[in-house]
C-alpha cells in the first residue's frame, strides 16, 4: 500500500507548501516510501525489460539520493554517491569536469588522430565522470593490434640478418592520459608514449615529491634534509595507496619542516603502484629532442579536435540519449569531418591507380 495521497496518474508538480520545511520533508519521506513498497511488490518476480529497467533505475535513484534518519524517516542524503545517476530520461549521464570549477553534465567524446594526415582513426564516448585515459585502450587497440602482427618472430629476426629496425610507433597525449597503467601498457605494447606528465605539487609551496628521492629497489624514501624512510606497502590492493613512507618524529626538529609540511604528524610521501613509470616518464619528458617534438605535433592534434566540436549539436551538445547512440553519433560526425579531410587532401580514384590523394 502506497504512504503518499498522490495516485501517480499525472505528471505535474505536487501541490504542497514548497516554502514549508516540513511539508517538503513530509513529500520527501512519502515518495520513498511508496518507492519501496514498489520495489518490495516487484522483488523476484519475472518482469518485462523495460519494467525491469524502470524498477533498476528506482533503486539506485532512491538508494544514491536518500538516507534514513534515526526516526526512521527518510531525507534527502547530504552527500553525493559515486558515479551517481544525474537523469532519469538519459540515466548514462554523468557528471563530468574541465576543471575544478568547471563542470558539465552528460558525456566525454574521445578521439585517436593521425598527425600526419590529420585524419580521425578512431572514436569512443564514456559517462562524464570518467577519467580520459579510460578511453584509451579502445582508441589504441588497432594500433597495438597492428603492432603485433608486426613484431617479426624470432626466426624471421634471424632471417632479416642485420637489417635497419622498424621505427617504434609513437602515441602522443596530453597529461590527462599521464597515468601510471596506461604508460605500462603502451611499453608492453612496444609504444613510445610521448604523454605529457603533469608535475608533482603539494600544498602551500612545500617540496613535491621529486624533491625527495625514492629508491623503489630498496623501498626506502629520502627528504631533502637527507633524512632516510622505509615505504610501507599496503597489504590491499584495493586501496587507493600502494604504499607510503612516513617521515613522523624525524620532522619535529628538522629545520627545514616549514618548507615541507605543516601536517602536527610530519610528511609522508605517497607511493603509487605504477611510481616507476611516472619517473621514468618525467625523465624522458625532460628530453629537449621529445619535447620540441611533442610541442610541434600536440596543435595538429588540437585543430582535429576543434572541428570535431566547432558545431553546436554534434559535438559540443549530443542530439541523442544514451551512452550507444552517442557514441554512435560520435563516430558519424567524426566519418564528416574525414570525408571533409579527404577533400582537402585531393583524394581521387583513377582506372590505372584506384583511390589515391593528390
Amino acid at each position: 500500500m502506497l504512504a503518499g495521497a498522490d495516485d501517480y496518474a499525472g505528471l505535474a508538480k505536487p501541490q504542497i507548501d514548497w516554502d514549508d520545511q516540513a511539508a517538503r520533508a513530509a513529500l520527501v519521506d512519502a515518495r520513498a516510501r511508496d518507492a519501496h513498497a514498489v520495489l518490495g511488490v516487484l522483488q523476484g518476480r519475472p518482469l518485462p525489460a523495460a519494467v525491469a529497467q524502470a524498477a533498476r533505475l528506482l533503486g539506485a535513484i532512491v538508494g544514491q539520493d536518500l538516507e534514513q534518519g534515526d526516526d526512521g524517516s527518510f531525507r534527502i542524503a547530504r552527500k553525493v554517491a559515486a558515479d551517481r545517476v544525474i537523469s532519469v530520461v538519459d540515466p548514462d549521464a554523468r557528471h563530468g569536469h574541465k576543471s575544478s570549477a568547471r563542470g558539465f553534465d552528460g558525456y566525454k567524446g574521445h578521439a585517436s588522430v593521425d598527425p600526419d594526415s590529420e585524419l580521425v582513426t578512431a572514436t569512443t564516448a564514456t559517462a562524464g565522470n570518467l577519467g580520459d585515459a579510460a578511453a584509451a585502450p579502445q582508441l589504441l587497440a588497432e594500433l597495438i593490434d597492428q603492432v603485433d602482427g608486426d613484431r617479426p618472430t624470432p626466426t624471421t629476426a634471424s632471417e632479416a640478418g642485420g637489417g635497419r629496425p622498424a621505427p617504434t610507433p609513437t602515441v602522443y597525449g596530453d597529461s590527462a592520459y599521464g597515468t601510471g597503467p596506461l604508460l605500462a601498457s603502451l611499453h608492453t605494447a612496444g609504444i613510445d608514449p610521448r604523454v605529457k606528465i603533469q608535475a608533482p605539487v603539494a600544498p602551500k609551496g612545500h617540496f613535491t615529491k621529486d624533491q625527495f628521492q625514492l629508491d623503489l629497489a630498496l623501498g626506502t624514501v629520502t627528504c631533502p634534509a637527507k633524512r632516510t624512510a622505509p615505504i610501507v606497502y599496503n597489504a590491499d590492493p584495493r586501496h587507493r595507496h600502494h604504499g607510503q613512507a612516513s617521515f613522523g618524529p624525524a620532522c619535529a626538529a628538522c629545520s627545514l619542516r616549514g618548507q615541507c609540511t605543516s601536517a602536527q604528524a610530519g610528511r609522508t610521501v605517497t607511493i603509487t603502484a605504477d611510481e616507476h613509470e611516472l619517473a621514468a616518464a618525467r625523465a624522458r619528458q625532460a628530453d629537449p629532442v621529445r619535447a620540441a617534438d611533442y610541442r610541434s605535433t600536440r596543435p595538429k592534434v588540437e585543430r582535429k579536435l576543434a572541428h570535431l566540436v566547432r558545431r553546436r549539436h554534434g559535438g559540443r551538445r549530443v542530439r541523442v540519449r544514451g551512452l550507444a547512440r552517442v557514441a554512435a553519433d560520435f563516430s558519424l560526425l567524426a566519418a564528416a569531418v574525414n570525408l571533409a579531410r579527404l577533400g582537402v587532401l585531393g583524394l581521387h580514384w583513377t582506372p590505372a591507380d584506384g583511390w589515391a590523394a593528390a
